[in-house]
């Protein structure tokens, strides 16, 4: 019997800076009552879905930084998520900024995690490679502050075993770098679960910006066909408080093929019968273990 997985794309349009995190949810919990009418067993949400992208602005008052932020998941604005999930059978993958308190230390990450059909936490993942930089930048359109605002991730590239696959999670720049893929396919990994904020603009290299969207597929296409997995990248797109966001979300077989696409900028779903025992056919036929040549390597660490 193939093991057959229905998952939704749960591609957001832009979140405004007015908007209430129980008005966030609601929208988040719509799109999952939408997926479980079509049969998904599994929705993927953006990368810092419940909020705008924070990171965009230049904040110093810290206070409005952590009111970003979520320091327990559920939480009481997220609890209904979790219930409501759990009371349609729906798994969900869901991207926050996450606030930690370790003795006197607060940290910060960017972070995701996958939740089961009962409303169970059972990954975590916390972005490993963060873009953009600390200082301000005024003379910019708008900033990119996640190296100001988060810690890089020191969860490594977990696997987990769930929804009857190997699956890993990835966050938006983390899916442009081939050892992200590399670390995950390494494991048997057979499902990637990536949301993302991407710019269109890119303030410091404009010249990259007619290319925006082909990068974005190019990095999802060659992760997808190296290693042998599905991926399920879900977008906030659309213009947010003045960034316009590319979209263009989507889900690739292991084949590299795209099977499903986004066609607006707004709330979207994108589904797929994703048959898991495909990814066989690259691990085991195009990429196989025994044609490795770790010996040869030792670059990929020693720089």
């Amino acid at each position: 019997m193939p093991r057959i997985l229905t998952i939704a794309a749960a591609q957001l349009g832009p979140i405004t800076r007015s908007e209430t995190r129980p008005q966030v949810v609601e929208r988040l919990i719509g799109l999952l009552q939408q997926a479980k009418q079509h049969g998904c067993e599994l929705a993927v949400f953006p990368e810092c879905a419940l909020t705008p992208f924070f990171p965009h602005w230049w904040i110093e008052d810290q206070a409005e930084i952590d009111s970003y932020c979520e320091s327990s998941l559920p939480g009481p604005e997220t609890q209904s998520l979790f219930e409501e999930a759990a009371r349609l059978g729906i798994g969900f993958c869901l991207g926050y900024a996450e606030l930690v308190q370790e003795g006197e230390q607060t940290r910060r990450f960017n972070s995701a995690v996958v939740v089961e059909q009962d409303g169970r936490i059972v990954g975590h993942y916390r972005k490993v490679h963060l873009p953009g930089h600390a200082d301000h930048r005024p003379s910019n359109p708008f900033q990119n502050l996640e190296k100001r605002f988060f810690e890089p991730g020191d969860l490594g590239f977990p696997v987990f075993e769930v929804f009857g696959a190997k699956t890993g999670m990835l966050i938006c720049n983390d899916r442009r770098w081939p050892e992200s893929y590399r670390c995950l396919g390494l494991q048997g990994c057979e499902l990637v679960l990536l949301g993302y904020n991407t710019p269109r603009h890119y303030p410091e290299y404009p010249e990259t910006d007619r290319l925006a969207d082909f990068h974005h597929q190019l990095s999802l296409q060659a992760g997808a066909y190296q290693n042998g997995m599905w991926i399920v990248a879900a977008a906030k797109a659309g213009v947010e408080e003045g960034v316009e966001q590319i979209g263009g979300s989507m889900i690739v077989a292991p084949s590299g093929e795209v099977v499903a696409r986004a066609t607006t900028l707004g709330d979207e779903l994108l589904i797929h019968r994703c048959d898991l025992d495909l990814c066989r056919t690259y691990k085991e036929g195009v990429f196989p273990a025994r044609n490795r040549r770790v010996e040869s390597y030792g670059r990929l660490t020693q720089t």
